[in-house]
């Protein structure tokens, strides 16, 4: 590409960096840049970790800032996807599945709790609507039976993990670098579940512009592959010197290419969603982008 030809500009809400992960080496290895984007996050990881909000919706920085125009792009749990673009006052489409599959995992101190059955009527500390709160629902419907599944609201991640320490939570389900943090801390898991992401992006990107973010993406997915702990920083960085880059497990974190999210998958999330009361049965708001 010629170096006079000007970048697209594509502006990425923060999410969770072991989430994130492929966007940021994206942008550090030059990807984007060669694929004709200039990929940019809108806010800093510092901002994101400013946001205490319990409530995700319009109290989170990047719904706040896909829904202001701020952003044009964010990820977020594929529940959560249907969620925000449902309520949300700005015109969104769900792309794909993100390239990250990583693990939810419910952790605990107490030698009680070893197993999801151990967990009747025992609250799970995460943050409401988010990847923490579906996939504890997930875990413990089946061993618990839906009625005795018992959640508390937290905040971010690192939140929770404070509150496991000081005793606050019995039980609290995260993600990496959380999982290994307190696995090296001395807490054990009771339960874990893999899942992925929706990307939300804006209308405004043309087909074009998107397939050359996703192949860029996946570009990004395969140099982690290759040599994982060479990015592994990004991901620790969120445990605040406490895990070495060299101390997070591969064991509940790995990537792959993106997939385009199906009719068939999002019908099946959407139904689990409406059966638990967690939609309002808008989807004709959600408009979603195939191949």
């Amino acid at each position: 590409m010629s170096s006079a030809t000007a970048l697209t500009p594509v502006r990425i809400a923060p999410n969770n960096p072991v989430f994130d992960l492929p966007v940021i080496v994206g942008i550090e290895e030059g990807l984007f840049a060669a694929a004709g984007l200039d990929v940019r996050f809108s806010a800093t990881y510092a901002d994101r970790e400013k946001d205490n909000a319990q409530t995700p919706f319009m109290g989170r920085l990047k719904e706040q800032l896909f829904d202001c125009g701020g952003a044009d792009s964010y990820n977020v749990c594929e529940w959560a996807s249907i969620d925000r673009l449902e309520r949300g006052n700005r015109e969104g489409k769900l792309a794909a599945l993100r390239a990250a599959v990583a693990a939810q995992a419910i952790l605990s101190f107490d030698d009680a709790l070893q197993t999801p059955r151990d967990m009747i009527d025992v609250p799970v500390m995460v943050q409401e609507l988010t990847g923490s709160h579906y996939t504890t629902i997930q875990m413990l419907e089946s061993a618990c039976g839906a009625g005795h599944v018992k959640i508390e609201n937290g905040g971010l991640p690192y939140a929770r993990y404070q509150a496991l320490k000081s005793g606050k939570a019995r039980a609290i389900a995260v993600m990496e670098p959380f999982i290994s943090l307190l696995v090296k801390e001395g807490a054990h898991i009771i339960a874990a579940s893999f899942y992925r992401g929706g990307e939300v992006i804006a209308p405004e990107l043309t087909p074009e512009q998107r397939r050359a973010y996703y192949e860029a993406e996946n570009k990004a997915v395969d140099m982690i592959n290759a040599d994982f702990y060479k990015y592994a920083h990004h991901v620790a960085a969120s445990a605040k010197g406490a895990l070495a880059p060299h101390e997070l497990s591969r064991a509940f974190v790995h990537y792959k290419h993106v997939d385009y999210y199906s009719e068939e998958l999002f019908t099946r999330a959407y139904d689990w969603m409406k059966a638990r009361g967690m939609s309002d049965g808008h989807s004709e708001h959600i408009a979603l982008v195939v191949g």
